[in-house]
């Protein structure tokens, strides 16, 4: 392991980045950045762990134009093409390979919305019109959010669920572009007194970058509300459905030769349609804090792959229960923070050959943070859960211990430990060795970083290290007599054990009124430390990823932000032998603000790079089962405001 020399490189980095900036000799007030990932609004700035954010304002300034491209340009998370047509990506926080989805949580205002499934999260039919602010926490977040949080959480507040005064306005959006694109966005809120409500819509047609790939994806949205000082209720109906045609994977020949093409037949498609109901209920009563969320959602897929036709059905319902209670002892200011949480999950598989499976689960957790007038913070927290699936109840505990210690008026630093869990989903408990019980899943996770916070330039930098045991997940190279596979191998498994540990790096610098730069990079291991597997690296994890983002506004009315995102190779197999290679892409975008109207064109790929971010198999050395990404894309767009 290299551990020590990440540490070394972790202190060289931030004392370089400490000389250049404080250097800079700017102001040293940071404005102040206000979060929801401890699920009450707090300040960013003492938090005792790392949380990237993207407010709506960085979304229009960077033109993104989905919740996949915000992550990954803008927040530096690295991803992996869904196999789907509607620009979906399995992203990965924290070097969980192609585990990833099943390793970190997603929230919309306030509903977690992961499965119990290998099914993965569709955000991208959240319309990103409708988003207020992308918050990431990296690492640990199962105190809060339960199992499959060891790799982090994202959670997205939408415009109707930041809880701030409304006003009326509208909002329409245009875009053609390459692959045969056709985009249209609606979005508009009415306000009077306590009353309001949002309404959006949104339809996405594309060719997309291969033969038999065409998409077809329509959003539509409502939120309701009334509040006034110290109460705030609301109610929000969400629908999305994608129309997708399924091109297959390539071989290294058939990439080689034509990375368009397609290897199924024109007629596999899939057609995935989700729908998710909300109430929400929020009260301020002195020092108190309470807050109500009730979720439904159902999800539904239509696939035919061959002669295979598969359909299932998601039902799920979500309870959550919170409330915060502040309080000063003194000069030292005390947070009592409790929730209860409540979740079921029940997917149907119709058919002759068709099944239903379960999943309930209810936990109880506290987090207590103490301020003392030094501004040093300390927080505790505890989670106990249990989850009921198929007939049988498992109890599961997460418990951190957090610090941060201001060392200047612009420095802090910070640190936490603590445990993390999850337990194997439905998918995975259906294909195993024979006899086998799969076991829960553990994590021991620790980070430390250092806050720069200063108004034109601020720094963060983290190092972290989990210790994973029993993890979860398939391996194609373990002897299986009852496998399907020809070669009897592969299994859903309890791994060896894991170590994962890496550097992480954000920075923002202001050079003058019409420049400003971002950087956000990664440098990531995940290794096996014992078993068949002992010293080789997780497949499909990056070790080394950078994203650098610039924004120029050379005269008034006119911007243009150029951006790059690199990734390093990453190997396809556990024996490390293939992999995807690693690869750099740029992307550039002018506008032009008349009044209330905006006239844009980008281009994504800029350089027509030919590259892939997925693939599934390693023969003779040689990777195959390859899904490309496209090639150089433009888009022209209108934006109309009222």
């Amino acid at each position: 392991m290299c551990s020590t020399a990440l540490v070394r490189l972790c202190a060289s980095i931030f004392a370089a980045a400490l000389v250049t900036f404080s250097a800079l000799g700017e102001t040293p007030t940071l404005s102040e950045v206000r979060v929801s990932a401890r699920r009450f609004v707090d300040s960013a700035a003492t938090l005792p762990f790392g949380v990237s954010v993207m407010t709506r304002s960085d979304i229009a300034r960077s033109g993104v134009t989905t919740v996949n491209e915000a992550l990954i340009k803008w927040l530096g998370v690295p991803g992996h093409l869904d196999l789907y047509g509607g620009g979906d990506y399995d992203l990965d926080l924290r070097g969980f390979g192609g585990m990833a989805s099943s390793n970190q949580v997603v929230i919309v205002d306030g509903i977690k919305l992961n499965e119990a499934d290998l099914g993965g999260t569709r955000l991208a039919g959240i319309a990103i019109d409708s988003v207020e602010k992308i918050e990431v926490l990296r690492g640990s977040g199962s105190v809060l959010y339960g199992g499959g949080a060891t790799g982090g959480v994202i959670v997205m507040t939408t415009k109707a669920g930041r809880g701030s005064e409304r006003r009326n306005q509208a909002d329409i959006y245009t875009a053609v572009g390459s692959y045969g694109l056709r985009e249209v966005r609606a979005s508009g809120t009415l306000a009077s007194g306590g009353f309001s409500i949002d309404i959006a819509s949104n339809k996405r047609e594309a060719d997309n970058h291969r033969d038999n790939f065409k998409s077809d994806v329509n959003g539509r949205s409502v939120h309701l509300q009334w509040s006034n000082d110290w109460l705030r209720m609301g109610v929000s109906d969400v629908q999305d459905d994608m129309d997708t045609q399924l091109p297959g994977a390539l071989t290294a020949a058939q990439y080689l030769a034509n990375p368009s093409q397609t290897t199924s037949p024109l007629t596999d498609k899939a057609v995935i349609d989700n729908a998710r109901q909300t109430v929400l209920v929020q009260a301020e009563l002195g020092a108190w804090q309470l807050g109500l969320d009730l979720g439904q959602r159902t999800k539904s897929l239509d696939s035919l792959m061959g002669e295979y036709p598969y359909h299932y059905d998601v039902d799920a319902s979500t309870l959550a229960l919170r409330t915060r209670h502040e309080s000063n002892w003194g000069n030292v200011r005390n947070i009592l923070s409790m929730g209860h949480d409540r979740a079921k999950w029940k997917r149907t598989v119709p058919g002759v050959y068709g099944s239903v499976v379960e999943q309930n689960s209810q936990a109880f957790y506290a987090q207590n943070d103490v301020t003392f007038v030094s501004g040093s913070r300390i927080f505790a927290g505890y989670r106990s859960e249990n989850i009921e699936q198929l007939d049988h109840d498992t109890g599961f505990s997460a418990w951190e211990l957090g610090l941060t210690q201001p060392l200047s008026e612009q420095f802090l630093m910070y640190g936490r430990v603590g445990n993390s869990f999850r337990l194997a989903n439905v998918d995975e408990l259906g294909y195993t060795l024979p006899g086998a019980v799969l076991q829960s899943q553990t994590s021991r996770d620790t980070e430390v970083g250092g806050r720069w916070m200063n108004t034109h330039n601020p720094v963060e930098l983290r190092y972290y290290r989990s210790s994973v045991t029993n993890e979860l997940g398939y391996d194609p190279t373990v002897p299986n007599p009852t496998s399907w596979n020809p070669a009897n191998q592969g299994a859903n498994v309890n791994f060896d054990p894991i170590l994962r540990q890496g550097i992480e790096l954000e920075a923002r610098h202001i050079l003058s009124k019409t420049w400003a730069l971002q950087t956000t990079l990664g440098l990531r291991e995940a290794t096996f430390t014992q078993g068949v597997h002992n010293g080789l690296s997780v497949p499909l994890v990056a070790h080394k990823t950078l994203s650098l983002r610039a924004d120029w506004h050379p005269v008034a009315a006119h911007k243009t932000n150029v951006g790059v995102v690199m990734v390093s190779n990453q190997y396809v197999d556990f024996n490390n032998v293939c992999t995807v290679p690693g690869y750099a892409v740029v992307d550039a975008r002018h506008a032009y603000q008349l009044h209330n109207v905006e006239l844009s064109v980008g281009v994504n790929n800029l350089l027509g790079n030919s590259y892939y971010t997925r693939a599934f198999v390693c023969t003779g050395g040689i990777t195959n089962g390859i899904y490309p990404e496209a090639g150089r894309a433009f888009t022209a767009s209108l934006r109309i405001k009222f």
